[in-house]
């Protein structure tokens, strides 16, 4: 399944109507929202009952998720890059201007959202803001050229761990009133649990990564022992998930799926494994709460 998406190369009228359609959804970052909004519905739900305030956080997920996401895709400096094998890539250059355009859409949805009584955390939330807008953005120059958050050695992942937990973890307490201590566990396994797709992520890029000068998990420590790191975040997650009286199949059974995950990632595999087996590990930890 992994390797059957055609090659960057292919002509886009060879797409089956379906596969278009699939792509559209993967590589615009809608299914990355979904799974941002599964993770926050996660959290919301084991704090019920869920409110109008919990819809509309929802809504102001999924359409931040958006605007961050295809703004960083949308990147000049990332439409000169050669696509090269990456359908992903390829796909995004090609449609740049709709990017933008659901960059766009999803700020105004965003702005409306956060109107609706978000302004007064506004200080709160502007480091986490600066963080989402700044990973990919070169906002600094060093040493003759100008350089971004990602390029912090092994900065990249922790950055959108932090951001991700923040989000998914954060804001429901904040508008739920939860103090800090009493999250502090889904905090920590939500952020654990980030790390885990953060690297295999890695993995995918790790050609990419070297030849940029990006010092990754896998790019210092090699893609096997960069596995074994995952893993150990994977263990971490679950302990903490255990620790603060999570069901015990809602924690385990999304665990195992994402350590197979793990073992299988490897630079070669395709988009799909990525944009819709790796996210959607995301999207089946969150729903695993609903069902469990």
């Amino acid at each position: 399944m992994a390797n059957s998406l055609s090659p960057a190369s292919a002509a886009p009228a060879s797409r089956h109507p379906l596969g278009r359609l699939l792509d559209a959804v993967l590589y615009s970052s809608a299914w990355l929202a979904v799974a941002a909004a599964a993770q926050t519905a996660a959290t919301l739900h084991q704090w019920p009952p869920l409110a109008a305030g919990g819809y509309h956080l929802l809504a102001l997920v999924f359409a931040a998720t958006m605007l961050v996401y295809n703004l960083d895709a949308a990147l000049p400096f990332k439409h000169r890059e050669p696509a090269g094998t990456s359908a992903r890539k390829a796909w995004q250059q090609r449609h740049r201007l709709l990017l933008l355009g659901l960059a766009t859409g999803a700020a105004a949805v965003a702005g409306f959202f956060f109107a609706d009584g978000w302004w007064r955390y506004f200080p709160l939330l502007t480091p986490l803001v600066g963080l989402a807008l700044l990973y990919s953005w070169p906002v600094w120059r060093w040493r003759g050229r100008p350089h971004a958050l990602r390029e912090v050695p092994l900065l990249k992942g922790f950055v959108i761990a932090a951001v991700w937990t923040a989000v998914t973890v954060g804001l429901p307490a904040l508008l739920l009133g939860r103090p800090v201590q009493a999250v502090a566990g889904l905090l920590g396994q939500r952020f654990c649990l980030i790390m885990v797709i953060t690297i295999v992520f890695d993995i995918r890029d790790y050609g990419r990564d070297r030849r940029a000068g990006t010092r990754t998990f896998p790019g210092v420590l090699g893609i096997a022992w960069a596995k074994r790191l995952a893993l150990a975040f994977l263990v971490a997650s679950v302990a903490l998930g255990l620790a603060r009286g999570a069901a015990p199949l809602a924690v385990v059974l999304p665990a195992l799926l994402s350590a197979a995950v793990v073992y299988a990632a490897e630079e070669t595999r395709g988009d799909y494994f990525y944009a819709l087996l790796t996210d959607g590990l995301l999207v089946v930890q969150a729903v695993a709460y609903f069902v469990f």
